[in-house]
């Protein structure tokens, strides 16, 4: 079971909470894209650029049966497609809220919490950068070499 999957809650109230968290903490420069297939939230904060992209939910997405089998209409389907997306922004207000409270709370420090989401100068988060090369690594058993895996120093000049 999904946290808040029986959730009331607008997907704009949480979005909007989101921010709310957001400017407490301090972030500055905050951004959202609404598309139909993802929504996307980035900020600035602690001298990082942070971005979260959460896939959206589509009408093929919802269930086509309800718990007893029945066939549900395209009005039932679009309804539980709504909760799906309803469900989404509270799981990512709870996601960003956890973050938040471990960096001040000092359980981690803000890299250590947000370090995947963190975007780097092309514009890929951190985990687009390396989720590949960790994939093979696990897949094939072989080191990656470290050109593949870690980022390279500052350039000097």
């Amino acid at each position: 079971m999904a946290y808040a999957d029986r959730t009331e809650v607008a997907f704009e109230k949480s979005i909007a909470e989101i921010v709310g968290m957001l400017r407490r903490a301090g972030a500055q420069s905050i951004g959202q894209m609404d598309e139909p297939t993802r929504f996307t939230i980035q900020f600035a904060l602690a001298d990082r650029l942070v971005r979260f992209a959460i896939a959206m939910p589509s009408i093929e997405d919802a269930p086509k049966r309800d718990g007893r089998g029945a066939a549900l209409d395209a009005k039932q389907r679009s309804t539980r497609r709504e909760q799906m997306v309803r469900q989404r922004g509270r799981a990512l207000m709870l996601v960003i809220k956890a973050k938040l409270e471990s960096v001040e709370s000092k359980v981690e420090t803000f890299e250590e919490a947000f370090l995947a989401n963190v975007v780097m100068a092309n514009g890929q988060t951190l985990y687009e950068r390396v989720a590949e090369p960790i994939a093979v690594e696990y897949r094939t058993g072989a080191v990656q070499p470290s050109s593949t895996l870690f980022l390279s120093g500052p350039r000097n000049g």
